[in-house]
């Protein structure tokens, strides 16, 4: 295959999946990563893609947010040891924070709405005494039957799309919320382009849990590392631990903590 028609196949992959990743390709095409690079360089000088850590997405789809269950599929071994790891950090866990609960729990956390998030709601032990507020459906499914939760679920307009409300009634509940560790989820996070999402309501609803914890816990997997999309909702700063997998790079992780961020390569 020559390099125009590869670049046009790749490019067709970007704009159905919303996203291609180097190794995937170079393994579908049979060639060298540094050949798929060569071939995203070229496509991204033509303004059809635009590259992001590890790969490419189509230009223009700074916005593109796929379903719930397309992201749940996608770096499912990844997402799950990072859920694991995450448990050390909820309130009275070992290396946790401790700290004064809510009512009803040794503890207190919100859970944000995402994959990640609620593989982590399925790891918590059915034992857990815990105060516990989300607004992702999902995330209160998971958590719905455990005696020792004390389940909050917040309220407002649901996203179809991520099965998350949204909207002043969220925000309102967040805003009389105070709680010991938040587990963030996020669509892209870079040391210059901070947190960000495809859609305004879900950051705006991201921007105040941030506000409503005394400890953030970002849950993302690598290849969200160095993706920006539309909304905006915080800076990498306002994390104080990184969960992610290896497929981080040991220098991009001494890069986040070199700039106040602890990471945790699960």
């Amino acid at each position: 295959m020559y390099a125009p028609e590869r670049q046009q196949e790749i490019l067709r992959l970007a704009r159905e999946g919303g996203r291609v990743d180097v190794l995937s390709l170079a393994e579908e095409f049979q060639v060298t990563a540094e050949t798929v690079r060569r071939d995203l360089k070229a496509l991204d000088r033509a303004g059809l893609v635009r590259r992001v850590h590890g790969g490419a997405i189509p230009a223009g789809r700074l916005d593109f947010e796929p379903d719930l269950a397309e992201r749940d599929a996608v770096a499912a071994d990844e997402k799950q040891r990072i859920a694991r790891a995450a448990l050390a950090e909820l309130p009275g866990g070992e290396g946790g924070p401790g700290g004064p609960g809510g009512s009803g729990g040794s503890g207190s956390v919100i859970l944000d709405a995402g994959t990640t998030a609620a593989r982590l709601a399925a790891e918590i032990p059915l034992e857990a005494e815990l105060t516990v507020v989300t607004h992702g459906l999902p995330v209160a499914a998971r958590l719905a039957d455990h005696p020792g939760l004390t389940l909050h679920l917040v309220g407002g307009r649901i996203r179809r799309r991520t099965r998350a409300a949204v909207d002043d009634w969220a925000l309102r509940a967040y805003r009389e919320v105070n709680a010991d560790v938040l587990f963030l989820a996020t669509n892209g996070f870079s040391l210059d382009g901070g947190l960000t999402t495809p859609d305004l309501a879900e950051a705006a609803v991201k921007r105040t849990l941030i506000a409503a914890a005394r400890r953030v816990v970002l849950l993302a997997d690598s290849a969200k590392f160095g993706q920006q999309h539309f909304a905006r909702f915080g800076e990498l700063s306002d994390v104080d631990l990184l969960i992610t997998d290896t497929g981080l790079s040991p220098d991009d992780a001494l890069a986040i903590e070199c700039a106040g961020t602890e990471v945790v390569r699960a």
